[in-house]
């Protein structure tokens, strides 16, 4: 490790989104009188009653919940596409078009405790549930009218979550998402140029600097990217390049599951918290085209950047498209490597 970093006005080029970072860690601490979150969450019972979410009870459509004891996946309620969705739209006029929005949006709760995080289930556990998501992958990506599926999970209250019964989300929808797009773009001239995989070379940097790595093991790894954008931002990823989730092997995803659960310790860890999150699963289009290119993997992205102080998308992110980092990425995944990898609620919460 070098003997110092610099802290002051860099531009790191993020290779995936082909856009600048601008790093400017002096200002994380910068006096601030503005809003803070809370850190005491509400202990939650195994079960509730009141869940729409836990085994047995009944949601908002009237639909009983299976009595369901691992993963349990049903199409959403409130659904923001439908292979249903209506053909007979108004027309746009001029220089606006529409569609239809056709898709299938699903809830995938984790475990039917109502109370029990990725971060403090079993590593089996984490591990089935990186099947479930497989199997829905498979699934969804079979059907002709979906080109696309974003998988997800919102944790905590400051990124919206609604239910704080542990799920993610799953959107399959008829057209490419954005961030997918950029990324496949990025790829597709990374490979032009070089004859090489984007985000091969991006693990090859990470091993070869090591600063910026949390943890790994034979077929998996996770890092703070050196272009990160949230202070405590995490790549997780196969070592071997896949498209999507489904060309993983039982190994590869035993492997990515013990890494999974590695890092959400460490978070909950670094301020003894059930740490707020969005890890979104990025994956390649399923609408046939050659992607051989593109690397599967899991980003997430918390929102705080301090103890109770979020990392607000403003003036810089906002209005103008570009991330501002009050932090830097090599101090930050040092801080990361340093906690332990048992959750503290097990040690003495």
């Amino acid at each position: 490790m070098s003997e110092s970093i610099h802290t002051l006005w860099e531009n790191r080029w993020h290779p995936l989104r082909q856009e600048w970072v601008m790093i400017a860690a002096h200002r994380q601490d910068r006096p601030w009188v503005g809003e803070v979150v809370g850190s005491g969450a509400p202990v939650l019972p195994a079960y509730s009653p009141e869940c729409t979410l836990c085994p047995r009870n009944v949601r908002v459509s009237g639909v009983r919940n299976d009595d369901y004891a691992q993963t349990f996946v049903f199409d959403n309620d409130h659904p923001c596409v439908s292979l249903h969705a209506p053909d007979d739209l108004p027309e746009a006029s001029g220089i606006y078009r529409n569609e239809p929005a056709k898709g299938v949006a699903r809830v995938v709760c984790f475990s039917p405790r109502h109370d029990l995080t990725l971060a403090e289930m079993a590593v089996e556990d984490v591990e089935q549930v990186l099947y479930v998501w497989k199997d829905q992958f498979e699934e969804l990506g079979r059907l002709p009218e979906i080109k696309s599926i974003h998988m997800f999970e919102n944790k905590g209250e400051v990124v919206g979550v609604s239910n704080p019964h542990p799920h993610g989300q799953i959107y399959a929808a008829g057209f490419v998402f954005k961030t997918i797009e950029i990324e496949i773009d990025a790829c597709e001239k990374h490979a032009h140029e070089t004859g090489r995989v984007l985000f091969a070379d991006i693990i090859a940097e990470e091993q070869r600097d090591g600063r910026r790595i949390v943890c790994e093991n034979e077929h998996a790894i996770a890092f703070i990217p050196y272009f990160a954008r949230y202070a405590y931002e995490i790549f997780i990823a196969p070592k071997k390049a896949h498209a999507d989730i489904r060309g993983l092997s039982g190994e590869e995803l035993s492997a990515l599951a013990d890494i999974q659960k590695r890092v959400l310790v460490r978070l909950d860890n670094l301020w003894r918290m059930s740490f707020p999150h969005i890890m979104a699963f990025h994956q390649a289009p399923t609408d046939g085209g050659d992607y051989s290119s593109f690397h599967f993997h899991i980003e997430i992205h918390p929102p705080l950047r301090k103890p109770n102080v979020l990392k607000y998308l403003a003036g810089a992110e906002v209005g103008a498209g570009n991330f501002l980092s009050d932090t830097i990425p090599e101090e930050k995944a040092a801080e990361l490597r340093a906690l332990p990898e048992v959750h503290y609620k097990e040690i003495g919460g």
